[in-house]
């Protein structure tokens, strides 16, 4: 790993190509010795046409300009470089001090403007400014992420509850974060392998805890689950006299949540900011079900059986979710709770639901559901396009950035930061990045999704899967007497020997959910208010 990092850094540190041009070059010789003693390289001309022939031929990385060099001027060869290369950042040095002239350079979109006698420390710190910044950041996060290596090696293998498990995730997750603003490509890497040794202690760690999570929801030592988040954490918020806005957008990752968070904090004032567990299987089906119902899968199939469809019958699986959300809350509370229900599939949805705000701000809870980076996660399997443009994680994040940013939903939290609301930002489960492929076979009624399966005499290969033989354990209906749940590990996908190669093709480093991963089951919780005026 060590080797690794060293080459790394030599890459990031390969020398910075300057152009200087300037008719008196002579005179400033022990500047360019100056700067090639730093690392820096240094080609000189003495004219603006030269300047303009090198800019041509070769590529540089900033460039120094004369303003008063004889032929063509230096804001005029600032134009024709423009011309040619629009985002090469020139320095423009100059005696001139007339506000006209800087005021015409920066209009000409110089990088900086310097002027004469300029020392070499003013040119080191320009180059810094404009050049260096990035590298610098990038090997800052470069080494303070080495620093951090080994304690994060350590705590992967000493890691003991759930909340360590919290901890340690969010952890991951800022350094993702952070080398995705440095650009540390070679860094990325390494994380990766860090966060793929995670998941492998995560997933031992859900299989020895996660059955006696689900039969004591109420011990010290069970997180919040998604069955339990309206008790645990929602009703709390809830204020007749304040009303409440909960947005739950499908398939939120907690990266992904933490790419959107910025936006508000500048609009809205932070209470809780925390994090719950999406129940098994990972899949909508049964985690956002669970939620609005307030009990486990097991539960509705048995107390609300008219809301519930197994995985082997027609019919759509969250057609009941106001129905769901209606009954917890008239069990849970004495007096009734205006709400409303509102699933927004489509930009006209989206648009009809901000335009008619309004009418919302009498109930005491608005529970608004946004299925798009769901959308998303599923069209980068089907569709070509968005396989490229969400080809990893770091694309897949920015993707539900650029989405966030354009949306309906932003539009609609613009409208609210002015009223006197509460907001609540939540998800039903993550998804991963599959690349594993693992046979499976079962029979015609077994469920389609390849990070679970839920049927009768299934076949997998036990180190890929954690096994629920007996589904009550688990809190998950029977279909028949036979029926067992296998979930798949890590990055692992779960695929039929029939057209095994073609199938394997169409799914892998797609971004599926159903299975046990951090990015699946530890799943962002936000509760935020007006900002006091």
């Amino acid at each position: 790993m060590t080797r690794r990092f060293t080459l790394y850094l030599s890459q990031i540190m390969e020398k910075i190509k300057i152009l200087w041009a300037d008719d008196e070059i002579d005179f400033l010789k022990s500047h360019i010795t100056y700067l090639e003693e730093k690392g820096y390289s240094v080609q000189a001309v003495t004219n603006g046409r030269d300047a303009l022939d090198k800019v041509r031929e070769e590529i540089f990385d900033v460039v120094f300009l004369d303003e008063s060099m004889p032929g063509l001027t230096g804001l005029e060869t600032l134009s024709e470089i423009k011309k040619m290369k629009s985002n090469l950042p020139v320095v423009l040095i100059t005696k001139n001090e007339e506000e006209d002239l800087m005021e015409d350079a920066i209009g000409s979109q110089i990088a900086d403007y310097l002027i004469k006698p300029v020392k070499p420390q003013q040119i080191i710190l320009t180059l810094k400014k404009i050049i260096d910044n990035k590298r610098l950041v990038s090997q800052k996060t470069t080494q303070a992420y080495q620093q951090e290596f080994q304690s994060l090696f350590m705590t992967i293998q000493s890691v003991t509850d759930y909340k360590e498990w919290i901890n340690l995730y969010k952890t991951l997750v800022y350094w993702e974060l952070e080398l995705d603003s440095s650009d540390s490509s070679e860094m990325a890497e390494i994380l990766e392998m860090q966060k793929k040794e995670a998941n492998i202690e995560f997933n031992k760690f859900i299989i020895k805890n996660y059955l006696s999570w689900m039969s004591n929801p109420n011990a010290e030592s069970t997180p919040a689950l998604s069955h339990t988040i309206f008790k645990r954490k929602v009703f709390s918020v809830l204020k007749k006299e304040k009303p409440t806005f909960l947005f739950l957008i499908d398939n939120l990752r907690y990266d992904q949540w933490k790419m959107i968070e910025p936006y508000f904090h500048d609009n809205f004032e932070a209470v809780e900011e925390d994090t719950f567990f999406s129940i098994l299987p990972t899949a909508t089906q049964y985690s956002r079900n669970s939620i609005f119902a307030g009990m486990t899968p097991l539960e509705i199939s048995k107390k609300l059986p008219q809301y519930w469809l197994n995985d082997d019958e027609e019919g759509g699986k969250n057609m009941f979710e106001k129905d769901l959300l209606a009954h917890q809350l008239s069990k849970n509370f004495k007096d009734p709770v205006k709400h409303s229900y509102t699933k927004v599939l489509t930009l006209e949805e989206g648009s009809t639901l901000t335009n008619n705000v309004q009418n919302l701000l009498h109930n005491t809870l608005n529970v608004i559901v946004y299925n798009f980076v769901d959308m998303i996660s599923h069209s980068r399997t089907e569709m070509e396009l968005m396989k490229e443009l969400a080809k990893d994680e770091r694309a897949f994040r920015s993707l539900t950035m650029t989405w966030f940013d354009h949306s309906n939903m932003r539009n609609l939290l613009q409208k609210l930061a002015s009223k006197d609301v509460n907001i609540i930002v939540m998800t039903d489960h993550g998804t991963t990045q599959v690349r594993r492929p693992s046979k499976c076979v079962g029979d015609r009624l077994t469920s389609t999704n390849i990070r679970y399966k839920a049927g009768k005499n299934l076949q997998f290969n036990e180190k890929d899967v954690f096994v629920v033989k007996k589904p009550e354990d688990a809190q998950l209906p029977q279909a028949n007497l036979s029926t067992s749940y296998i979930f798949a590990k890590e990055d692992a996908f779960l695929i039929y020997q029939n057209n095994y190669n073609s199938f394997v093709n169409f799914f892998k480093d797609s971004f599926q959910h159903g299975g046990i991963s951090l990015d699946e089951m530890i799943i962002p919780f936000a509760v935020f208010q007006s900002k006091k005026r």
